[in-house]
């Protein structure tokens, strides 16, 4: 029996290689921002804005890995990465709307449209795309590739985005996190001369 899978997936090969590299290296780099800002009481206080805003930024580079990694393998029938990638983008669906329910639970802080947007609406549409190609994938490999392609890179700059997005937001308010150290007194100053 032929080869039906090389012919379509051969040609995208270094594409979805380059982008399983991104993906996995922005993972491990997520991990070495979090390890940095352990030490911020405001992120350990409210585990809800981790689950919110971080971890979410983890699980999409990681399922732009696993999306890559599926399509750059020798498979032999398009049917065996099509249903993959359609339990991944289902999922990434089911995940997408957890994320959502869990901004709209937020009690310390209120997401604005920007956050409902680069947090909830696009990674939604990003795994819906991702299910859409991998149901096309069998009927209409060639288009279907580039709308998987479109979905791993979404994905890349969803996390992208929503990493600096967290760095950014730690950076400018942990200083209103710390107490403010007491003006030493003219006495406190007079005793020290």
């Amino acid at each position: 029996m032929p080869d039906v899978a090389s012919p379509f997936l051969g040609p995208w090969s270094s594409f979805f290689g380059m982008s399983a590299s991104a993906a996995a290296t922005l993972t491990g780099l997520m991990f070495v921002v979090i390890t940095l800002v352990s030490g911020n009481q405001r992120i350990l206080r409210n585990p809800n804005g981790v689950s919110t805003f971080s971890t979410p930024t983890v699980v999409h580079f990681c399922a732009a890995l696993l999306i890559s990694s599926i399509l750059v393998a020798p498979w032999r029938w398009l049917i065996q990465p099509a249903t993959l990638l359609g339990v991944t983008g289902l999922l990434g669906l089911v995940y997408a709307l957890r994320v959502m329910h869990l901004t709209r639970r937020l009690g310390t802080y209120v997401p604005d449209v920007e956050d409902w947007t680069w947090y909830g609406v696009l990674p939604f549409i990003a795994y819906g795309v991702i299910l859409g190609g991998s149901i096309a994938l069998r009927l209409l490999p060639g288009e279907a590739l580039f709308a998987l392609a479109g979905g791993v890179v979404l994905l890349i700059f969803i996390g992208i985005r929503n990493a600096w997005d967290v760095v950014t937001f730690i950076a400018t308010t942990t200083d209103e996190d710390k107490p403010s150290p007491e003006p030493a007194s003219v006495s406190d100053g007079a005793r020290e001369a």
